[in-house]
């Protein structure tokens, strides 16, 4: 093909990740492909548990209803001892906050997560390409060009940047001779199954532990006949293949026969890789999900780091697309690779704590929520800048419930809901220079939020539940800079305008 057309950005890999990224890069009017070597989309449960703070960038993303609709919360642990099932509880339940409006882990199996993203894609108007095998990679300063081998034949997709999504074997990552450091552990492996069952309560994700590390779980997945299976394997034992081998193993571990498995979905035999990238691209390549950094299963973490991944990566190159200086795109590793590092050391400790029988390995609480997850003190979070009460640049922007000025409430999130940068003036000083506040006509666009702090201000909307108030750590007037990723990009509480400005520049075009 002769002088093929330039596209913004070619996505490799649609998994959660590749997905994610994909969505958010539409929805800021690029033009976007995304390839996927499978001929079809993932049929496995694999990673089957959304955290709260995922929950929240895949509402922002338009796919959250489908998800919800798709699972459930956890159910209790059956922790199974000979005849008896002692009950644990796994996970705090929480109640919805005006703060955090999803408290809770959400238990779905990755086919339905990968199915949300997908459909919520396809409502954007982009399909995804699948049985499009990358086979070669080359750049230079301007561009990329990604060699795609399709049944029908080979095809040059020339793109300005390109992120590989491409799992834990990625080729994008072995094509830009990145190392992934870190180690595979061959002798401890699990035999993962989707079957559906018959003979065992759904009400109790069951737990039968054994000597030497050895356990069989079963988890009920949501809406269907099915649990996802956990059969740790020994050091020397080949993974039962059969569905007769597969039951024999299971009922000579459990010692219940009346267990029954009819229909097996998928199968997988799954080694703890514990690997974090050298570095997360190179020129215009980037590395993001299971490419960049591969975890243990425990705790749900992988996927949910990878989404993020994506989230934090679009917005940066939807503004150097439209003209923000590119050392935009080095704050991606600078934010993220630390993120993946502290989930690493959590999600092994936890696997250790379950192989010696540990109950506090089975307890999830904030750490896994990832909503406590900050990039303060990065290159757009500086540690000398200003904070309030509560909150520092880098943070997450908490939800809130504000009043109206024509007498409805409105949930913060529904205003950070979109592709833009969203400003928050708390009181009348702040709201004076919000309004005057400049911005770049390219790239996210900012939306300007003005909140009294008494009733007589009479700005745009007022917080009497101090909800606003209370979550940010408000003390006086306040102006918020909140990024396209919901997190918090800058804080002033004094010098409005000049610190705002400066702040912004490092993000805009």
């Amino acid at each position: 093909m002769n002088n093929p057309q330039v596209i913004d950005v070619l996505v490799i890999g649609a998994g959660p990740s590749g997905s994610a990224l994909a969505i958010d890069l539409v929805r800021r009017g690029l033009d976007v492909r995304i390839v996927d070597r499978s001929p079809h989309a993932f049929g496995g449960s694999r990673a089957k548990g959304i955290q709260p703070r995922s929950l929240e960038v895949l509402e922002d993303l338009g796919a959250l209803p489908d998800l919800l609709a798709g699972g459930s919360t956890y159910p209790k642990l059956g922790i199974h001892a000979g005849p008896m099932a002692v009950p644990w509880k796994m996970f705090t339940h929480r109640e919805a906050t005006p703060n955090v409006p999803y408290p809770n882990t959400w238990l779905i199996p990755q086919f339905r997560t990968d199915r949300a993203l997908h459909a919520r894609l396809s409502g954007l108007g982009h399909e995804i390409e699948f049985g499009s095998e990358l086979t070669e990679l080359t750049q230079d300063e301007d561009t990329v060009v990604a060699k795609v081998a399709r049944a029908d034949g080979m095809e040059e997709i020339v793109a300005q940047y390109v992120v590989g999504a491409d799992g834990g074997s990625s080729v994008v990552r072995k094509q830009l001779g990145i190392g992934f450091v870190g180690t595979t552990d061959d002798s401890d492996r699990m035999l993962i199954v989707d079957a559906s069952v018959t003979g065992l309560a759904r009400n109790r994700w069951h737990m039968w532990p054994g000597r030497g590390g050895k356990f069989i779980g079963a988890c009920p997945l949501p809406h269907s006949d099915m649990f996802q299976w956990m059969i740790r394997l020994t050091p020397d034992e080949d993974p039962p293949a059969q569905k007769d081998d597969i039951v024999q193993r299971i009922h000579q571990h459990t010692r219940n026969r009346g267990i029954r498995l009819h229909d097996i979905h998928w199968t997988s035999v799954f080694r703890p890789n514990i690997r974090l990238a050298e570095r997360y691209g190179r020129g215009r390549v980037f590395l993001a999900g299971d490419a960049a950094h591969v975890h243990t299963p425990a705790g749900a973490q992988g996927l949910n780091t990878g989404v993020q991944d994506g989230y934090n990566l679009g917005w940066k190159l939807g503004q150097v697309l439209a003209g923000a200086d590119v050392t935009l795109l080095d704050t991606y590793e600078a934010e993220r690779q630390p993120i993946a590092a502290g989930v690493l050391g959590l999600s092994t400790d936890k696997w250790g704590g379950i192989a010696r029988l540990d109950p506090s390995s089975m307890k999830r609480g904030k750490d896994e929520q990832q909503l406590a997850l900050t990039y303060y003190g990065g290159p757009l979070a500086p540690a000398d800048g200003m904070r309030t009460g509560t909150l520092r640049a880098g943070d997450r922007a908490p939800d809130a419930e504000l009043l109206g000025p024509d007498g409805t409430w409105t949930r913060l999130f529904d205003v950070f809901r979109g592709p833009h940068f969203t400003a928050i003036a708390y009181g009348p000083g702040a709201a004076r220079d919000l309004e005057v506040l400049a911005w770049p006509t390219t790239g996210a666009q900012l939306k300007r939020l003005t909140v009294g702090t008494t009733a007589a201000d009479r700005l745009g909307f007022s917080d009497p539940k101090n909800t606003l108030k209370g979550a940010y750590g408000l003390t006086g007037d306040t102006l918020l800079l909140i990024r396209p990723d919901g997190y918090i990009g800058h804080i002033a509480t004094r010098d409005f305008l000049t610190t705002t400005q400066s702040a912004a520049r490092a993000m805009t075009p």
